[in-house]
């Protein structure tokens, strides 16, 4: 008998391996289409699957935070990424961050193991006329670009990305810099981060020269719209909205004191582990824009990093989205087509683990589909259910991505004055009220 899928999955990355798998353990013969190495991005360097490209940080893994409550919620839902990414974490306080390389590697094997999962590198140009989960990314292809377009009538979106250097971890002069995690969080004693303290006299400098700093020019139809993403601002971008944006924003110092004077330094440059053998250090908050040659220049200004080796440098790239709150249902299916799904941050949907969650959910809900099941809307007092309720169902004409936050919850029947108390509520009831819904639902995988 000839193998014929029940589903095609565009896109190997998170959201599409993490659909793919969960259509696949509720039984469907799953075909994922991944371009890469046939046809790279701008952002990729391997051909792993699910590859981090901006970060190695998937935000914060405390349970009375948004992103940890995702995360959280996602554990209970049995996400396989979520269990990858534990599995490859690096010491980073109160935050899950991972190892990229073992995290791709881990789900790379788990997808290519799946005995109803076919992986095929191959390009897709066209939105099949198939069932489908379109996960094609951010840097989806021109040519697939073009057809979603055409799908949607062209109305589409978009904003700016960036990624921040990465330097060796031995070319840090620890005599300047030093290890430590905001007011102490962390697993290693002497703290997860290393951090580069900045006087008076030297945050001054350093902005001058970075507002000063050539930066890669755009492109003419660029330049017409040069819209960024809050979320990933270049450094330079946010310097420009006035001297002390930096120092309180990725710069700010509160929660560390340098061991050298015992006092809080006016700013720290923080860097966070990329690797787990610790010689990859990720310059946090430093997405760049910055010509390579005067990101070593400037960035060599920052104490502790006067002889800083880079090994990867910042860069910006166009980011591609769909306007959600017109196309899509909370389902995640396209309105016009009920087999066509659409997952991760071509949604608006922003950040890694929001990419993982939707592709949970449209993976889950193909599989309803066309076994014939009702389709989830998940509650909206669960953040999954907030996030996704969100970006289809926001003003479309203002829509822009979207990050898990408290604030897409609704209120608490009893409110709460304190801003810890009220996210531990809200968490509790999150997961409360997913349980709930799991278990009326029957959202369980069978591996039928």
């Amino acid at each position: 008998m000839t193998w014929r899928a029940d589903l095609i999955v565009v896109g190997g990355g998170l959201a599409g391996c993490e659909a793919a798998w969960q259509a696949a353990e509720r039984g469907l013969r799953v075909a994922l289409y991944e371009m890469r190495p046939q046809r790279s991005t701008p952002a990729h360097r391997t051909a792993q699957l699910a590859e981090l490209v901006c970060s190695n940080s998937l935000g914060s893994n405390l349970p009375d935070r948004a992103q940890g409550l995702l995360k959280n919620e996602l554990r209970l839902l049995q996400a396989l990424l979520l269990r990858c990414a534990d599995q490859a974490a690096v010491p980073a306080g109160g935050a899950l961050a991972v190892d990229r390389h073992v995290f791709a590697e881990a789900v790379s094997a788990a997808i290519q193991a799946h005995p109803r999962i076919r992986l095929i590198r191959e390009e897709v140009q066209r939105v099949p006329e198939q069932p489908c989960v379109i996960a094609s990314g951010p840097l989806t292809s021109e040519a697939l670009s073009a057809d979603i377009g055409r799908l949607i009538g062209g109305d589409s979106l978009y904003f700016y990305d960036a990624i921040s250097p990465i330097v060796d971890a031995s070319s840090i002069d620890m005599s300047i810099a030093f290890r430590a995690s905001r007011y102490g969080r962390g697993e290693d004693e002497a703290g997860d981060y290393i951090n580069c303290p900045l006087n008076r006299e030297e945050y001054e400098a350093f902005v001058d020269a970075l507002l000063s700093a050539e930066t890669y020019p755009l492109h003419a139809f660029e330049r017409e719209d040069p819209r960024f993403f809050e979320m990933c601002l270049p450094i330079e971008q946010l310097a420009k909205r006035g001297r002390e944006a930096l120092a309180f924003g990725p710069l700010r110092p509160i929660g560390l004191r340098d061991p050298r004077t015992g006092k809080r330094p006016y700013a720290v440059v923080q860097l966070r582990q990329d690797n787990i053998v610790g010689t990859l250090y990720n310059m946090v908050g430093f997405q760049t824009n910055l010509k390579w040659g005067e990101q070593e220049r400037v960035f060599r200004m920052i104490p502790g990093l006067g002889e800083a080796e880079f090994l990867r440098h910042g860069q910006m790239h166009r980011n591609t989205y769909i306007n959600a709150p017109r196309l899509l249902l909370p389902t995640l299916q396209f309105r016009e087509r009920a087999d066509l799904f659409f997952a991760g941050q071509i949604t608006g949907v922003e950040g890694y683990v929001g990419n993982i969650g939707t592709g949970w959910l449209a993976g889950v809900n193909a599989a309803r589909l066309l076994k014939g099941e009702p389709l989830l809307t998940l509650p909206q007092t669960t953040m999954l259910g907030a996030l996704c309720w969100y970006v289809t169902h926001a003003e479309p004409s203002k829509f822009e991505p979207m990050k898990a936050n408290y604030g897409l919850l609704p209120p608490l029947e009893k409110p709460l004055r304190s801003k810890r108390e009220r996210a531990a509520a809200y968490s509790e009831r999150a997961l409360r009220d997913l349980a709930a819904y799991m278990a009326q639902a029957h959202v369980v995988a069978t591996s039928a």
